[in-house]
């Protein structure tokens, strides 16, 4: 399983928050970028709603969660939980 995030942040403003996990953080996301993705953009702030993915070792989407504020976002102990669960299915 992987995690990776993105942000509409400028690279320089992204790199503040990738130096601090251990994961990739994209940076730039366009309204382009929000649509192959099937996210909510806000045009008023111009972001990109919350989007997330869980994706396996092929990097097909196992999970997904897409929100439009700040309510239901995958919390970290369903996601462990998932990923335990999708481990424990593997042959």
């Amino acid at each position: 399983m992987s995690v990776v995030a993105a942000s509409v942040d400028p690279l320089d403003k992204a790199k503040i928050v990738a130096d601090e996990v251990p994961f990739h953080v994209g940076h730039s996301v366009s309204r382009d970028v929000a649509e192959k993705l099937g996210s909510w953009w806000e045009e008023r702030r111009q972001i990109i709603q919350p989007s997330e993915f869980i994706l396996g070792a092929d990097n097909r989407v196992m999970a997904s969660s897409y929100s439009d504020g700040p309510l239901a976002r995958m919390q970290a102990e369903d996601v462990i939980a998932l990923v335990k669960f999708y481990e424990s299915r593997k042959p």
